[in-house]
């Protein structure tokens, strides 16, 4: 069975990436058909609602650098989308409150403050602070620069003007430590955030750790009305400028002849054609199973076989029917050992009592949502790292590959103890709160794969692939064949996917789009933007016009 409709461009999934590139395609005169199996668009950005009552996020819990100059805000708006999506800011002189066995600390949005506080809290590490802080700082000012220069570099002259990341960007997190001469109470306070990224200071490079550092640096932030405002957004855009977005709809094949894309088949036996296809999937997934190897060369085929995934995570969605007693508007991350056991531990799957916590509160972030929770009620999440093999969890075989796990006795019986780890290790933060939970669900790493299809369950993409460092570009030795995502060498989290979005989409129009767009520049036309009436809603927006109005849409109220 084949579609008649002629489309330029077929984007496989809807996280960040593959909807920002989408979007930009379609402002820019481009027919973009966007394929997403999940019932709404958005990948990690989005959302999903219990007991009418209560919105949380999947993983949007906040976002750095969204100021009016910010990164985010201005891909938004070079779509024109600057006054759809806002971001409130949490508490600048603390956004993120670091809880470890010898020292607790406020981490504020500035480099100089964030030094400063890390030598009053570790004065006998002070002259190692310096040293650590000098390294990651010019790094992240180094990438940040350099994302922004019109014009392609050699390899001469990027060594010249990124000099820090040239001699640290592929090292590990671990050897900076052990060349700053770090405590281990230091290093664990330094690398509290690596859930972040998903990887101990021994997998990760410097320059991912310092550019996630440097990316809340230019300040915290959180979009009002939610994750999905981001996705539904980009749909409005896609749609306005004649794209269209399949939801429930699963791409089995990328289409390859005589060695280029050529399309995509879906699992209902529907054929999509197009000259260009970028995949948004999980980069192993298209690698191996959406193109095989009989389409791709040796190497490719290897490094992605030979690829190791960042950790996955297990999550608590908890609503009470009170409010948390009041604090400022900051993350915790609680840990209960030094960095390098609690990873061993996570490795060993040694989680009861649970080694790290992270606490994010949705009710403080965004208090004037109606959709987050009823007024006096508390919506927040847990969530923790977890070894990255199926075993703990007592099944052989993930959801991506038909595996059934859902009503699995030793299934359940973990994800409860976990669960009941992560509460004991929240109330001894935030004091006693199972009398008044009413809500409680949790989601392991199966979970997440059976939503996106990421290998391991894991929301950060590759750990490792090739050399230390490495990570895919967009373009692909397959013409016409274009990935992004998490997994990219742009960097993790919706940050880094939307930015390869938007590298993949100027290279398709062989311009370099975040130049232009800081420039002021804005693609398509602003004012065929639908009008967001009362009724308005960004989740049944995320399904596509053909869903809009279908069936099992959960409301709030």
């Amino acid at each position: 069975m084949t579609d008649d409709e002629k489309w330029d461009v077929v984007v496989v999934g809807s996280g960040m990436g593959g909807l920002v590139c989408a979007a930009y395609l379609a402002a820019s005169g481009r027919r973009v058909l966007v394929i997403e199996q999940h019932d709404v668009a958005g990948g990690n950005t989005h959302v999903f609602r219990r007991r009418r009552a209560y919105e949380f996020d999947v993983g949007v819990h906040y976002l750095g650098d969204c100021g009016p100059s910010g990164f985010l805000p201005t891909v938004l708006g070079g779509l024109g989308l600057g006054e759809r999506i806002s971001f409130r800011e949490m508490d600048r002189d603390g956004f993120d409150e670091i809880i470890t066995p010898g020292v607790s600390l406020h981490v504020p949005a500035d480099w100089s403050r964030y030094r400063c506080r890390l030598k009053k809290a570790l004065p006998t590490d002070a002259a190692g602070i310096d040293l650590f802080v000098d390294v990651c700082a010019a790094l992240g000012a180094e990438s940040h620069t350099m994302s922004l220069t019109e014009r392609n570099l050699t390899a001469a002259e990027q060594i010249r003007e990124a000099p820090v990341t040239f001699a640290w960007g592929r090292r590990p997190l671990s050897a900076l430590f052990d060349h700053c001469g770090l405590s281990s109470t230091a290093r664990t306070v330094l690398a509290a955030q690596s859930p972040n990224y998903g990887m101990s200071p021994s997998r990760v490079t410097v320059a991912m750790h310092a550019n996630v550092t440097d990316h809340y640096m230019r300040g915290a932030y959180y979009p009002e009305g939610g994750g999905q405002m981001l996705a539904a957004g980009l749909v409005e855009v896609l749609e306005t400028h004649g794209g269209r977005l399949m939801t429930r709809s699963r791409v089995e094949r990328i289409l390859v002849e005589d060695g280029r894309a050529v399309g995509v088949g879906l699992v209902d036996g529907r054929r999509f054609t197009a000259p260009l296809v970028v995949s948004n999937a999980d980069y192993r997934r298209t690698v191996l199973d959406l193109v095989g190897d009989a389409h791709l060369p040796g190497p490719m085929v290897r490094k992605a076989r030979e690829a190791t995934m960042a950790l996955p995570l297990a999550t608590l969605y908890v609503a009470l029917d009170r409010p948390l007693p009041e604090r400022r508007n900051a993350n915790v991350w609680w840990w209960g050992d030094d960095v390098d056991a609690s990873y061993q531990r996570v490795m060993a799957g040694d989680l009861d009592p649970v080694p790290l916590l992270f606490m994010s509160f949705a009710s403080q972030r965004d208090p004037d949502s109606p959709h987050v929770c009823p007024p006096r009620h508390s919506n927040f999440q847990l969530m923790t790292l977890c070894p990255p093999d199926y075993g703990y969890w007592g099944v052989e075989t993930g959801p991506a590959d038909g595996g059934r796990y859902r009503r699995d006795d030793a299934y359940t019986q973990t994800k409860a103890r976990l669960a009941a780890a992560m509460l004991t290790a929240a109330e001894d933060v935030l004091g006693p709160f199972r009398n008044s939970i009413v809500h409680l669900e949790a989601a392991s790493p199966l979970t997440q794969e059976r939503y996106t299809r990421s290998t391991g369950g894991t929301p950060y993409g590759l750990a490792s692939w090739g050399r230390a460092g490495s990570r895919p570009d967009t373009r692909t030795t397959v013409e016409g064949l274009h990935v992004v995502g998490a997994s990219t060498r742009y960097g993790t989290g919706v940050t880094g996917a939307a930015l390869s979005g938007l590298v993949c989409a100027g290279r398709l129009l062989g311009r370099r789009l975040l130049p232009e767009i800081t420039a002021g520049r804005v693609f398509g036309d602003p004012g065929l933007l639908p009008e967001r009436g009362a009724r308005w809603d960004a989740l049944a927006v995320s399904r596509g016009a053909a869903r809009r109005g279908a069936r099992g849409l959960a409301g709030i109220g």
